[in-house]
This record gives structure tokens, sequence and C-alpha cells, in this order.
């Protein structure tokens, strides 16, 4: 399984914060949008990850992350020069999946939950299908919707319905097959004048090739593009991390735990940031038995 972060886009809806930086990078309480979507991936084992910036980002991006080595994983970065939709990633990341099946996520969504890797995303990894993940929202006219039945089994999708036929978003993580480029390349593109998402996911549901998983109740899912929602998830990282003491999306903890680096190796990434809470953080990790 490899790992997609698509991290493109303008970002017009944070005017005027994203009209000098990528709003991937802009800050979610104590650290950059991308860290959360990467630390869904790591937490999923997946240790081959590619992220598809702008071209006016993309050097960003890699001075905020490098290749990974330090992490002991592998990021590697190709550029969106226009954006030309989300199915355009599984174009621009052809070679990199190749055969594989790939775990996809936008770069501005961030998920959190005790169950979220366990029961819902590493289970998926072994279903021989595409898998959605939908969750119950307030305001469903913002999403892609899908509509399902008792049995969980999908009766329609539908992109920014004015009439919602249920309240379940289609949230911002995928699982696709290698097929998944085949189908995008022969997207044709919507009067918004980009091919989208909700097409590709059609073009498995009307072959029977695609599993909605329903996430729980526990399980906390905020897309950040917007100004509210931005807010809102800095927030609810704030009021978690000071209650309980730990990180969310700490990047250097999770590779820590998993063994892709030793604690030497976290302690000197900590030392750069020992001035801050974050390294301080990382220091006390790696002094905890």
């Amino acid at each position: 399984m490899k790992g997609i972060i698509l991290a493109g886009g303008s970002g017009t809806r944070l005017f005027p914060l994203t009209s000098f930086i990528s709003k991937q990078l802009l800050p979610v309480y104590d650290k950059p949008m991308i860290y959360y979507p990467l630390s869904i991936l790591l937490l999923a084992g997946i240790k081959e990850v590619l992220i598809i910036t702008t071209p006016e980002s993309n050097e960003m991006f890699i001075k905020a992350l490098g290749d990974g080595s330090q992490l002991g994983i592998k990021i590697i970065y190709k550029i969106q020069m226009e954006p030309n939709g989300i199915p355009e990633a599984f174009i621009i990341g052809k070679d990199f999946i190749k055969d594989d099946k790939v775990c996809f996520i936008l770069g501005d969504n961030l998920f959190y939950g005790e169950s979220f890797i366990n029961k819902h995303i590493l289970p998926n990894f072994k279903v021989d299908q595409a898998v959605i993940f939908g969750q119950s929202v307030s305001d469903p006219k913002r999403y892609g919707v899908v509509d399902f039945d008792n049995e969980f089994n999908i009766k329609s999708l539908e992109e920014k319905p004015l009439i919602p036929k249920s309240n379940y978003a289609i949230s911002g993580i995928y699982i696709f097959d290698k097929n998944v480029y085949e189908i995008a390349k022969n997207l044709k593109p919507s009067n918004r004048g980009e091919t989208e998402i909700i097409d590709i996911l059609n073009h498995y549901l009307k072959n029977n090739n695609l599993k909605l998983e329903v996430l729980n109740r526990g399980i906390s899912w905020f897309d950040t593009g917007t100004h509210k929602s931005l807010l809102e998830a800095s927030t609810f990282v704030e009021v978690l991390e000071k209650r309980q003491g730990l990180k969310i999306a700490c990047l250097e903890e999770i590779c820590f735990q998993k063994g892709y680096i030793s604690k030497s190796d976290l302690i000197n990434l900590a030392k750069p940031m020992k001035n801050s809470s974050y390294g301080e953080y990382l220091l006390k990790i790696a002094n905890t038995k």
C-alpha cells in the first residue's frame, strides 16, 4: 500500500491567508496542516508517500518535510501545474502507484479517533474494492453525499446536492486499486472545468466495485478548507493536547513508536526545536519508557 496526499489547489476560500502560502502549510494549532494527513498514512504503516503540490509551494514542502529519511520513510514530490481536479493526482502519480493499491487523502483533512486506524482503515486495506469513508454531518450540502441502505450498500453518490438524500458526507480519504489511473485519464471535465472525484467513484459503483465504510461517532473529521473549520480544527487539537498531555499528528513520535527511527534519532530531531513545546515533547517521549 502506498500513500498519496494532494496538497495542491489555490485555496481561494482561505484568502487572504493563502495569497502567499499553501493552505496545507498553514498552522493547525501547533503543527502545519500537512502533518495531519501524513500522520494518518504513517499510523497505517505506509512508508512510501507522494505529496502533490503547486509549483509555487513545492520548495516549501520539501523544506518542511524533506525526503522523509530523517523519519525512516520515503517522501517524494510532484507538481500539479494547474488546479485541474482531484483525479489528476492519479495521473500525476501513475509511476508512483505502479501496480500497488493506494490510500489517497486530501491535504486539508484531519481525522482523529482511537479506532480510526485499526477499525476503519487497516481492515479495508485487505478489501478487494475501492473504499470510501462516510460520516454524518450537519451540513451535507457542502460535500459529496452518499446514500445507502440498511446493509450499507451504496444507492447513490452526489456532489454537493441541493437536496441531499442523506446526511452522510464522503470524507477526504479513499482507498483505490491500480485501475484508478485508467479511470482518471478518461474523465471529462465538469462544468467547473475540472475533473471530479465523484466521477471516479461512480465508475467503481457502476462496476459493483465500491465499498462504503461508515465512520462511527467516536471519529472526528475536519475539512479545514474554510476559516471557520480551520479555527475549529485548531481549537479541537489544542483542547485534546492540553487535556491529555499527548500530541496529535506528531510525526517523529509516530515513527519512533513504529521503530522507523531510534531513540538517538528522535533526540537529534528534537534538539533544533528544544526551545519549543514541540521539541520539549519529543525529548520527553525519548526519555519515557
